[in-house]
């Protein structure tokens, strides 16, 4: 922590060495198209530190702006979001279109700087705050459908499982890169899944390993929440619905001392009954409740420099973690009934922190983020290891703070080009580095009916501890060149290093006796490298048509397999990392004066060294083996409109081929061949139609009366490599109805209003968990 400190001290004090400020300012009115002042509009100058709100008479002053051409984005509740390209020392009269008439323009910051989703050569699904509350984004499993080929699911234990295109993630280490506000949530077991007071969610789709680095095969999802201005707002929300679905949250964002000292605090609270009983003691299983709060300092000490603090926890509570049917055709059969002998509770203690100093100059722009993310995860009881009624197997982890609490530390130094950049040339370079630790202790208990499910005897425990330690290294760049005035080039290269170090001890013990070692404490250390090049070409056609081709390659990390019972599995053996070549064709349109957005994109994935999990059984234990190679092959269409005043229609399509051209596992002391076989959770196809329309009741208090209703196709698909398990194409029906302004929001919502009964997450023994059933609710928002 000490050289963390020391860094980010370096850079401070770098940032502080830069040139003098600029006195240029830009000073302008916003109006509607009714010529009426809009007040509380957030006008932004990308890729700075700046920002301003505009005051009653809808007006605002922007100084120590950079000199030269600068991009503006300019936003406010109930009207289009726009972008502008200025210059400094001007004065502007910005007309702003309700936003039930225009399309927004996105801002993004996808290549770690801020620009129009439709300037970059990649396909990217950027949903703004708005969108998140239309499409009751709660969670980022619900982005599942929403986003052309993109699959999430868990099996009740709240660590999503991600696809994207076919690059799923199959182990603790994620195919699909989760960011929020800037930080990496380094693994399954120390990201925040749930979500609220979101500004906006980026989905990049295909491999992100020049800037992104490890883990970012599938893609990235970015989260960027909430920030505070000079101008005072906040919420207050409740959301409540059948089995027994309550939430509740409330927020506010100010200014502690105007233009220097910034303060947002957000929290939510929820609970739910649990969808699923258990005949076993005829009681809801997977009741929960949990707490989530998100808190932000920013410190503007001039206008170039700032400093910024986000702290982010997350305490979940659930009384039946694994809502598992012992098969699918008993989940199918008898939906949401389960009989497990087993009961506990889950505790889960999540929290994410850091400290970013960004500076905005003249000649360059700097920034460094610090970060710390622990979870503390453990069983009050013993959980049911067998899923069933029986005294088999239970899991054992309640061993003490000392195991089982993951630990990791990242810092990123960034350079990039300024936001009056006037040449033919951006850029950005960084430097990333992290520590990870995570020490494992969990027993497998063996109880009166042992000898079901194998075991020599019973009443005995197989006490394994698996203590992980890594670090890595890396250095990035990308450099964007203008040819011509309507030909890009784009060239990125980063470098990843990572050092690995595994310990395993395994025991035996039993009531009576002392422990009897099994496997003698020994470690093993393995070291990974890999270089991530793109290349992207861009050609715009016309102002609003771009056509891209572009090349990537991804990387996920190697590791060293755990300790297991099965003595048939060697521990500490090394695993090699998992590299994919991406090539993307696609095409982006906007048309009709921002009423309609066309987006395509075909895509082509060649995946080599999959790393390919086994579940070892009954430790919950997974032993990770390269073992394949995969082709994926697939189409997105994306295409947003608002062809009449108060219409939405939004429509987005994905298909995916995703089959492995080599695949031999081991089984029964045999190979396999598995040649052919259908990736993992990777639906063949998927299809979202949104359409929503708003009526105006009232002018004067632009109340409106707003009707939603979503349709959601998910082809087939199967959960094990064998291709034994599979879902079949199904259909979810979603729907809202209610009355919205500036001030509050009261809507009816219903979702899977078909009750479809469907498998959502299996493993590949079989155990299933189904999608949640027909849900309905009333949720109300007040703001100010």
């Amino acid at each position: 922590m000490k050289r963390i400190l020391s860094l980010i001290g370096i850079s401070m004090l770098i940032c502080f060495a830069v040139n003098a400020q600029q006195k240029s300012k830009i000073t302008g009115t916003v109006k509607d198209a009714n010529a009426a002042s809009i007040s509380a509009v957030n006008i932004q100058v990308l890729n700075t530190n700046l920002s301003t709100v505009t005051n009653s008479n809808g007006e605002f002053e922007l100084k120590n702006v950079p000199s030269g051409k600068i991009n503006l984005r300019i936003s406010a509740i109930g009207y289009a979001t726009i972008v502008k390209l200025v210059n400094g020392n001007e004065t502007l009269n910005v007309v702003l279109q309700q936003s039930n008439s225009r399309l927004d323009e996105v801002t993004v910051s996808a290549q770690k700087t801020e620009e129009n989703i439709q300037n970059i050569p990649s396909a990217i699904t950027a949903f703004t705050a708005e969108k998140v509350t239309d499409y009751r984004i709660q969670n980022t499993r619900d982005l599942a459908t929403i986003v052309p080929n993109l699959y999430s699911s868990n099996p009740g234990d709240g660590r999503n499982i991600t696809s994207i295109r076919g690059i799923g993630t199959t182990s603790y280490d994620p195919a699909v890169a989760t960011y929020i506000d800037g930080v990496n949530q380094f693994g399954l077991d120390t990201y925040i899944a749930s979500l609220f007071d979101v500004e906006r969610i980026e989905v990049l789709r295909g491999p992100q390993g020049t800037l992104y680095g490890r883990n970012a095969m599938g893609g990235v999802i970015n989260i960027i929440t909430k920030q505070p201005s000079n101008y005072t707002t906040g919420f207050a929300g409740v959301d409540v619905g059948n089995y027994g679905q309550q939430r509740y949250s409330a927020g506010i964002r100010t200014a502690l001392v105007k233009d220097k000292l910034f303060f947002g605090a957000a929290g939510l609270y929820n609970r739910m009954d649990g969808f699923y009983t258990n005949s076993f003691n005829n009681s809801k299983f997977d009741k929960l409740h949990g707490y989530l709060g998100n808190y932000y300092l920013k410190f503007l000490a001039s206008d170039k420099f700032a400093l910024i603090l986000n702290v982010k926890h997350n305490e979940n509570r659930n009384n039946g973690t694994f809502p598992l049917a012992g098969s699918v055709n008993d989940a199918l059969e008898n939906p949401f009934v389960l009989n497990q002998n087993a009961i506990t509770k889950m505790v889960d203690n999540l929290f994410n922190t850091s400290l970013s100093a960004n500076y905005a100059g003249e000649s360059i722009n700097f920034s460094s983020q610090t970060a710390y993310q622990s979870n503390y995860r453990y069983y009050t009881q013993p959980i049911d290891g067998d899923f069933s009624p029986i005294d088999g197997v239970s899991i054992v982890n309640n061993y003490g703070k000392d195991f089982n609490k993951v630990q990791v530390y990242t810092q990123e130094f960034k350079l990039s080009s300024p936001a009056s950049n006037n040449s033919n040339l951006k850029w950005v370079a960084g430097l990333y580095g992290f520590h990870q630790n995570s020490p494992v202790k969990q027993g497998t208990y063996f109880g009166a009916d042992a000898a079901l499910v194998g075991a020599p005897f019973p009443f005995f425990t197989s006490l394994n501890t698996n203590t992980g330690k890594s670090y890595g290294l890396a250095a990035f760049g990308q450099i964007t060149y203008s040819i011509t005035d309507k030909l890009a080039a784009t060239v990125g290269l980063r470098y990843d290093y990572e050092h690995k170090k595994q310990t395993a001890l395994g025991e035996f013990l039993m009531d009576g006796m002392d422990p009897v070692v099994t496997q003698n404490d020994t470690a093993a250390t393995a070291n990974f490298k890999a270089f991530s090049p793109k290349f992207s070409l861009a050609y715009s056609i016309e102002d609003n048509n771009t056509i891209y081709a572009s090349y990537s390659r991804g990387f996920r990390a190697g590791g060293i397999t755990q300790l297991g019972s099965d003595p048939s599995v060697l521990p500490l053996v090394a695993y090699k990392p998992e590299y994919s070549n991406n090539f993307e064709i696609g095409s982006k349109n906007t048309f009709l004066d921002e009423r309609l957005s066309i987006n395509i994109a075909a895509f082509y994935i060649k995946l080599t060294d999959a790393q390919i999990p086994v579940l070892v059984l009954p430790d919950a234990v997974t032993i990770t083996r390269n073992a394949g190679e995969l082709t994926s092959k697939g189409l997105e269409l994306e295409l947003s409109a608002k062809p009449v005043k108060g219409l939405n229609v939004d429509y987005n399509f994905g298909y995916t081929d995703a089959t492995y051209t080599s695949l031999q596992l081991p089984q029964n002391g045999a190979t396999v061949n598995l040649n052919g076989n259908r990736q993992i959770y990777t639906p063949e196809i998927t299809s979202m139609l949104a359409l929503q329309y708003a009526y105006e009741l009232d002018k004067s208090s632009k109340i409106n009366l707003i009707a939603r209703g979503e349709w959601l196709f998910t082809g087939n698909q199967f959960y094990d490599l064998a291709n034994q398990i599979e879902q079949k194409g199904y259909n979810l029906f979603n729907a809202k109805l209610g009355v919205s302004n500036k001030r509050f929001d009261l809507f009816f919502w219903g979702r899977n209003l078909g009750n479809k009964t469907y498998i959502d997450y299996a493993y590949d023994f079989g155990a299933a968990h189904l999608g949640n059933p027909k849900t309905y609710g009333v949720s109300l928002v007040g703001r100010f």
